[in-house]
């Protein structure tokens, strides 16, 4: 079996650029903690109403102030950085990957967002290729700030950041999430019963973007889930890798066997063993 550390332990291998990644890093923070506030100042306001639509499915909603966000960010980044394409989850965009490019949740954690939950966030990246440069995830309710660029490391309000040193899978707390589709749902479902046994514990916040984040801060050890968006983990990732994590993104394809919609982030000591244990359980049908 190939193990993670072969595999991905470098998400950035191969990346050649000619950007300020500190600038484009302190870009994404103003304008994620610009966002932020926009976003906590409408969660009373038009959510509390009940302006709600849905996305996917019933369970999948997707709110006003979504796409007022959405709207601010994109607005700001036109004026800091005129003629960057950008991608959203509202309002779509560049798809082409090639050059740079900056991909953005609104709200990620959209559920919580609506039922007054403070585990939402902002999150904003900028890539290249396909791959982030810098990136941001701003919690408006704690007013928390995770930042990241490429090769400068990871912090969180200012103090850089660590992943754990765990070693032992028995006793790894391990963060995932789960699809709005009730198929996927029920599988997901069925493959963490199992992993349960193995591990010290899970958690699940309903936002990947902090589930990230909480791998990078050392708050849980490993993090998976499949199915996620670019915006989803297009910030987070990147905020994990910087304080050291191992990390597999989707984009990574299915040659390792845990196809191409699964993400996996881990602080080196257990990432070969979380690896195994989604092997094992035919995490690629999931």
């Amino acid at each position: 079996m190939q193990t993670l550390t072969a595999l991905c332990c470098d998400v950035n291998v191969g990346l050649t650029h000619e950007y300020d990644v500190q600038r484009l890093r302190s870009i994404s923070v103003r304008v994620a903690e610009e966002a932020a506030e926009l976003a906590e100042k409408m969660r009373n306001e038009v959510v509390a109403e009940g302006v709600v639509d849905t996305k996917s499915t019933e369970t999948d909603v997707v709110t006003a102030a979504d796409r007022a966000v959405e709207r601010l960010i994109r607005d700001r980044l036109a004026e800091l950085r005129p003629g960057d394409p950008v991608l959203g989850e509202e309002g779509g965009g560049a798809v082409d990957q090639e050059g740079l490019r900056w991909v953005v949740d609104p709200i990620d954690g959209t559920v919580n967002y609506l039922y007054g939950h403070p585990d939402y966030a902002v999150s904003i990246a900028v890539q290249f290729n396909g791959v982030s440069l810098a990136g941001a995830v701003v919690e408006p309710r704690s007013g928390r700030v995770w930042s990241a660029a490429d090769g400068r490391g990871a912090d969180l309000d200012g103090r850089p950041l660590e992943v754990s040193t765990a070693r032992r899978f028995d006793l790894s707390l391990i963060g995932t999430g789960f699809s709005y589709l009730p198929e996927r749902r029920g599988r997901q479902a069925a493959l963490l019963t199992e992993l349960l046994s193995e591990i010290r514990d899970i958690r699940r916040g309903g936002a990947a973007s902090l589930a990230l984040c909480a791998v990078a801060a050392g708050w849980t050890d490993g993090y998976y889930e499949h199915g996620l968006s670019r915006w989803d983990w297009a910030a987070g990732s990147l905020i994990a890798a910087e304080a050291g994590a191992r990390t597999r993104l989707p984009a990574a394809g299915s040659a390792d066997g845990l196809g191409d919609e699964a993400i996996l982030c881990a602080t080196p000591g257990i990432a070969d063993e979380l690896t195994r244990a989604l092997l094992e359980r035919n995490a690629a049908a999931i």
